[in-house]
């Protein structure tokens, strides 16, 4: 009997088609819930549905409620929900728990995840050091806090996406400043760790067990690309360095994330922390239990030729689909400003690195503030060719790199 998959928000990110997609390839009833019309679907998305329910806003839970209901009355049993996207995972949950679908976190579940202070329990019980932090209340606790770690801090909301409303304050009046502010939303404030940014990525099966794995160099940090509007670059190794390798096993199994995909996040020291480490050492920054952001769940296809929606599809549907891969490339995202002047347009950027490239296009408004606006994702077997890929594309009019 084919199982049925319901799948939130196939629309956005573009590339989540392929989860429909996957599921149906073997055999399973794809169900799919979106705001956007059956007509102004890709013929892609079409192909991927068994059948479409569109609602008028997926915010409005009653009305994604009577979706469910409606392909449980026509369909059967709901065997496995989900968007894989962060703002509804909350929503995903409660939907979850209100139509006893066994698969997959209930509400009380997420909350392990969601809220970036609590996430800081589960890598301190995996061993892995946390920057201090503080739940924002008023100015006078906040300076308390800085007394004991110092200028700059961070700031961002505690359940908050991405890298969205996040920024550091390096003195008293940006302090000041930030308690002035109409506030909307619960902020933590961390100590400030001097580093660069990687990440333990894959997925797990229904027991705990990582069947697939990955990781991702980003040499600047997302606070930094939104809020400088700098560009984005990062790229997957094709070897997961050893000790990120260990620690990121640890923090999965900490949280006991199950039939999931995972996207954990480590700051690598760029110089000794007091009560952190030594430079080179590992942070535990946070974590997002869905697939990492944008292109890069096609990047970790490319990087190994596997497909990690249908490894994802087969874990849902037969709890099995342990992949074991040498890596045989490096692949990396590249993406360009609207707003710069670049020296090589796209047609020389082919003519110099076709062979390379993968993909190219413009990124979704929505992701465009973090991401870029125009990207191009490539691969090479040495990371000396992704830089020359890197120094081409980002080289500007006047010769700046």
């Amino acid at each position: 009997m084919s199982k049925n998959f319901v799948f939130i928000s196939p629309t956005f990110p573009p590339n989540y088609y392929q989860f429909p997609k996957a599921w149906k390839a073997i055999g399973g009833t794809s169900l799919c819930i979106g705001e956007d019309s059956w007509e102004s679907l890709p013929d892609e998305l079409k192909a991927a549905c068994t059948e479409y329910y569109q609602v008028g806003s997926l915010m409005n839970y009653d009305e994604v409620y009577r979706a469910v209901a409606w392909f449980a009355h026509n369909h059967g049993k709901i065997d496995w929900l989900e968007s894989n996207n962060e703002f509804w995972l909350e929503q995903d949950a409660r939907l979850r728990t209100d139509f006893n679908i066994v698969s997959g976190d209930k509400t009380d579940d997420v909350k392990r995840y969601k809220l970036k202070s609590q996430m800081k329990a589960f890598y301190e019980k995996a061993g892995v050091p946390v920057a201090r932090y503080h739940l924002t209340t008023t100015l006078e606790e906040g300076r308390k806090f800085i007394e004991k770690v110092g200028y700059p801090v961070v700031v961002k909301p505690d359940n908050g996406v991405g890298a969205n409303a996040t920024w550091k304050i390096n003195d008293d009046e940006g302090l000041v400043d930030f308690y002035n502010q109409n506030l909307k939303t619960q902020y933590i404030m961390e100590e400030y760790v001097p580093g660069h940014l990687v990440s333990f990525d894959g997925i797990t099966d229904q027991d705990n067990n990582i069947i697939f794995k990955t990781s991702h160099t980003f040499p600047e940090p997302v606070m930094d690309i939104v809020n400088e509007k700098d560009e984005c670059f990062y790229w997957s190794e094709r070897v997961i360095p050893e000790d990120l390798d260990k620690m990121g096993e640890a923090v999965i199994h900490s949280f006991n994330i199950k039939g999931r995909f995972f996207h954990t996040e480590y700051f690598r020291l760029a110089q000794d922390k007091e009560g952190l480490g030594k430079k080179g050492d590992l942070v535990g920054l946070e974590v997002n239990m869905r697939p990492p952001g944008g292109w890069t769940p096609d990047m970790m296809n490319y990087a190994n030729d596997i497909n990690v929606y249908q490894i994802y599809a087969n874990m849902a549907m037969y709890n099995e689909g342990l992949y074991d891969t040498d890596r045989p490339y490096f692949a990396a995202y590249a993406g360009r400003r609207d707003h710069l002047s670049y020296k090589h347009n796209a047609t020389e950027i082919y003519m110099r690195f076709g062979q390379y490239i993968t993909m190219h296009g413009r990124m979704p408004d929505l992701l465009g503030e973090a991401m870029g606006n125009e990207y191009f994702v490539a691969r090479a077997k040495t990371m000396e060719e992704i830089n020359r890929f890197f120094a081409f594309v980002y080289e500007k009019e006047n010769g700046a790199q």
